[in-house]
């Protein structure tokens, strides 16, 4: 009950709000599963994952502020106007093909070695689901309006292709799941699906046309925040961490170590200052020497 509530808000979004906005601050999920399970299971949370908590909300309050604005999309009508455009459809062709040579080609030969084939796959295919959620929101918000969405042909395409695309996306999901660690998997797959799906987003929905310079700067800027954060939550989530592995000079002992090194150089110039003297005494020795000799 709780996914299909948090998929259903995560879906409301998508028909109020940019794909390019939403999309990234699904990194948020990530933070709050990871501060719960720390407080309810139990689970460590190493320095690592606590400052990866901090940049995902750095980054995604950068995002919001910096946030795009998307062209108005209010029917289906206009949905079906942008699915035309031929950006997009070369975008989504590119995308299919890609797709089907890593299924049918890179697959079989090196999936069990590279992590990136059965996460580009998914990557790829989740920019196309996005696009399909966001038109069938439209249709939804139609629906609830009073429109006669229902006889519309591209509601049910757009459903229809929602379907696959998830589909598709779940299986291979999996399978880098299975041949790989989730702490490699989550993060690769989070940064290639939020770019894939930011760059459809501006290819369907022209979100980046009319952004300032400023607004572009924060967005790519809060993006990579955020990508950093959630790198260092899942990359080093089993590595343990003590202070052992600080530098010398932070650790808790450095002024012991100090006043004992202190101690050492004083009591090695104690040692070597006494050669002074032996060398005169025996300088004055040898000048005797040579005088009762002449």
């Amino acid at each position: 009950l709780a996914v299909g509530i948090g998929e259903a808000a995560n879906f409301a979004a998508y028909a109020f709000a940019p794909a390019t906005l939403v999309t990234p601050l699904g990194a948020l999920s990530v933070l709050v599963s990871a501060v719960l399970s720390s407080t309810f299971l139990n689970e460590q949370l190493n320095v690592h994952g606590k400052i990866g908590c901090v940049l995902s909300i750095l980054g995604s309050t950068v995002m919001v502020i910096h946030a795009p604005q998307e062209e108005e999309v209010s029917s289906l009508e206009s949905m079906a106007e942008k699915l035309k455009d031929p950006g997009f459809i070369v975008f989504a062709v590119c995308v299919l093909v890609s797709s089907l040579l890593l299924i049918f080609v890179a697959g079989p030969r090196y999936g069990r070695s590279n992590v990136l084939v059965y996460v580009l796959v998914c990557s790829a295919i989740g920019s196309l689901s996005v696009s399909c959620v966001k038109g069938l929101g439209i249709a939804l918000k139609e629906l609830f309006a009073g429109k006669p969405v229902l006889k519309e042909p591209l509601g049910w395409v757009l459903l229809v292709c929602l379907v696959i695309c998830i589909s598709v996306q779940i299986n291979y999901l999996n399978k880098a799941l299975d041949i790989f660690n989730t702490s490699v998997v989550t993060p690769i797959y989070y940064v290639l699906f939020t770019t894939s799906v930011m760059t459809c987003s501006a290819i369907l929905f022209k979100e980046w046309q009319h952004m300032v310079l400023d607004n572009i700067i924060g967005t790519i800027s809060g993006f990579l925040t955020i990508v950093s954060g959630i790198f260092l939550l899942h990359a080093f989530r089993d590595v343990p961490f003590s202070p052992d592995l600080l530098p010398l000079f932070l650790q808790q002992g450095r002024a012991d170590l100090r006043t004992a090194w202190r101690g050492a150089d004083r009591h090695q110039s104690c040692q070597h200052q006494p050669l002074l003297p032996s060398e005169d005494k025996s300088s004055q020795s040898a000048e005797e020497e040579e005088g009762e000799s002449v």
